[in-house]
This record gives structure tokens, C-alpha cells and sequence, in this order.
């Protein structure tokens, strides 16, 4: 979801590369060795399916699980996503800053997204609420955490939803509150959902459908983030991220 970010360390802006899909293709298969795309080499690549836009302001976790199903064949809209998804309508998020720093009180993102994704910047869920609907489309999603499982994931064929900020840029920390008083590391106004889907020694290849927005008006929908940039950026969100396989054939 975009919005304003102020500061946590300097972070320098993504490399944009040109998308490599336009349509659903074929479901990919493991990466045996490097491969070149682009002229730039890549430990694992997998293209991924691309669309200009998300379909409402907040919706990055539905249009993130859209590029991955679309990839491994499954047509279905963001809107059948959506509707899988369970909602938790209990509290509209809502912020408040304290000397010890950014709340957020809202829903069980755990098990749910909390919030109006067309109209509040809080509005979002996590992995584990959306691990159960790739499920709900016959496909495998496991926590990831570090580098290793990003790289693991890619080189045996997966793609990986994530949590981070947008554009990999600074962030305000948060704690999200939940209803029953659990607490969850997060960020404030620059929440934002992505997938990875290639990588070499350098950084991580990013799918982003966000498109262009005021707040940067040439973002690419895919680029390179290195990696201590990608690895800080998933650090502020508690490192959420799914590995999902594609579908057994």
C-alpha cells in the first residue's frame, strides 16, 4: 500500500529492468544452473506474469498472490482473491504515536486482512493470512524468513510473497495491536507487498504491479533491489514471506 515513508537509513533507489511477461506463462520448473536475462545473469529467474496496475490503492497483498497464481497458470482476478481471503472487519485501523513510538489497533492480521483497501493506507494482512488461500488454489506456500529460503525457494522453482516497504525505501517503525492485545512489528504509512522472482549475488528481482503512483512516478514493474536493501526493508516487516511451489504436475 503506498503512501509517505520518513527515515530509518539512507537507501538507494532500485535498478528497473524491462518486464520479461505480458501474459500467463508456463508454469516454471526448478533453475539447474544460471541464466541470463536482460544481459544480467541470474543465480534463478523465473518470469513471472505483469499487469500495469493494482486494482485498488491498498490491495498489494491480493495483487502480489495474483502475479504468482497467473504465473503457475491459475486465471482467476484479483477479486476471486479477495473474496477467499477472510476479512476482519472488528476494528477499521487506526494509528496513534506515543513516546514509545507508532501503534497500529486494528483486526487479526494474522489470520486476516484488517481494513479498507481502497481508502485506509493501514489496511493490510500478513503471510499467514494469505498462505491459506494459494492453498485454497491447490498450491503449497511455506514461511520463508532470510536469504537462504528467498534463494532456495527460487532455485527450486518457487516464487516468493513478501512484506516490505515500498520501493525498498526508509520506513517509520510500528507495532500493530491486534483485538486480542497481540503485537506485530511492522511499518507504518509505506506497507507494501511484493514478489521475488529471481536472484544472484548481488540482489533480489522484484515483480511489483504497483505501477506509477505520486509518489514515484517512473516505478518499473520489475527491478533489482540489492540485497542488504531487500534484506533491511523485510527486516521491518518481521521478515513475512511465503515460498510457493508451483503446482504438482
Amino acid at each position: 500500500a503506498p503512501t509517505a515513508a520518513s527515515a530509518a537509513t539512507d537507501t538507494p533507489s532500485p535498478s528497473p529492468l524491462p518486464p520479461t511477461a505480458t501474459a500467463t506463462p508456463a508454469p516454471p520448473t526448478a533453475t539447474p544452473a544460471p541464466v541470463v536475462i536482460n544481459g544480467r545473469t541470474y543465480d534463478a529467474y523465473i518470469p513471472a506474469a505483469v499487469k500495469n496496475s493494482q486494482l485498488y490503492q491498498y490491495t498489494c497483498e491480493f495483487d502480489a498472490a495474483w502475479v504468482i497464481l497467473q504465473t503457475f497458470g491459475i486465471n482467476v482476478g484479483v477479486e476471486e482473491i479477495i473474496a477467499r481471503t477472510p476479512l476482519d472487519s472488528s476494528v477499521e485501523p487506526y494509528f496513534e504515536e506515543i513516546p514509545e513510538g507508532f501503534f497500529i489497533y486494528g483486526g487479526d492480521i494474522r489470520t486476516a486482512f484488517s481494513g479498507n483497501y481502497q481508502e485506509n493506507f493501514l489496511a493490510r494482512s500478513t503471510g499467514s493470512a494469505v498462505a491459506p488461500v494459494f492453498a485454497s488454489f491447490g498450491l503449497e506456500a511455506n514461511p520463508i524468513s532470510d536469504r537462504a529460503g528467498v534463494e532456495n525457494a527460487l532455485r527450486s522453482g518457487a516464487l516468493v510473497w513478501l512484506k516490505t516497504t515500498v520501493d525498498f525505501k526508509p520506513w517509520r517503525p510500528a507495532t500493530w495491536v491486534t483485538p486480542g492485545g497481540e503485537r506485530i512489528p511492522t511499518v507504518l504509512g509505506n506497507d507494501h507487498a511484493v514478489v521475488a522472482i529471481g536472484f544472484n549475488s548481488e540482489g533480489v528481482v522484484i515483480r511489483d504491479v504497483l505501477g506509477p503512483t505520486s509518489s514515484n512516478r517512473q516505478r518499473p514493474l520489475e527491478y533489482e533491489v540489492a540485497w542488504n536493501t531487500f534484506l533491511a526493508a523485510w527486516g521491518a516487516q518481521n521478515f513475512d514471506g511465503l515460498a510457493v511451489a508451483p503446482p504438482r504436475r
